[in-house]
């Protein structure tokens, strides 16, 4: 069991962006940069030693919980660094069982803030996806809002959401909301709608065969939804 932090948000958050810089290393930033087409700048510690160095810092000080922990996640994330964020998600994955109906708006914030594909995936299959299974009264509002919106991440979001919940998906609605973005040019959109296609492609095959015959989906998201169950 996870050892509970019970100091500062701030504080706690300020201990790991020590921590980390204190392990910068620039020559591995500039290729891990430019591996992420230059959107955003990086300290240089590759996943696994950021991994070790945040298991060992949440070993010893426990993780924050509550207003503690969305206190250090907000704070990690507006650094500039990309190691933050994802150490603000290692945070969030420690505690997705504790996320409460309200915090839909901290999702958001992430969603939408420093956004790119590295971390969005992460936030809707694991962290928006925990949240609406343990309330599905939240499903209603929240994917239409999110498809809905001009946001590409929170478009992307919305059809990516289910990606874990095999026998579970609500299929009517993966493919409305699919139906509603099949015509988008953007590649993070169609790639999200092949992806989501083949994760439920697993469960039912034949579904999503009979889903890809019978809707215009762009080239991208017919191979993607069809790699391993064939047309």
């Amino acid at each position: 069991m996870t050892a509970i932090h019970t100091g500062n948000g701030i504080a706690y958050a300020d201990g790991l962006e020590e921590l980390l810089r204190s392990h910068a290393n620039a020559e591995q930033a500039a290729s891990m940069e430019a591996y992420m087409r230059n959107q955003f700048s990086f300290l240089g510690i590759r996943n696994p030693e950021r991994t070790a160095l945040v298991k060992q810092y949440m070993k010893e000080r426990g993780v924050p919980a509550g207003a503690e922990l969305e206190t250090a996640v907000r704070r990690l994330w507006l650094l500039p660094e990309r190691e933050f964020p994802y150490t603000a998600l290692m945070l969030l994955e420690k505690r997705k069982k504790d996320l409460r109906a309200e915090q839909t708006e901290l999702l958001e914030f992430l969603i939408t803030t420093q956004a790119w594909w590295d971390t969005v995936d992460m936030i809707a299959s694991h962290l928006a996806g925990t949240l609406f299974a343990k309330h599905p009264e939240l499903v209603p509002a929240f994917p239409e809002k999110w498809i809905a919106s001009d946001n590409l991440w929170l478009r992307r979001s919305a059809i990516l959401f289910q990606l874990g919940y095999k026998e579970r998906t609500d299929a009517a609605l993966l493919f409305a909301l699919i139906t509603r973005t099949a015509r988008e040019g953007d590649f993070f959109m169609r790639k999200a709608i092949g992806w989501a296609l083949r994760e439920y492609g697993k469960t039912d095959p034949e579904a999503v065969r009979a889903f890809v015959r019978e809707h215009e989906l762009s080239p991208l998201s017919v191979r993607e939804a069809l790699k391993h169950i064939g047309a």
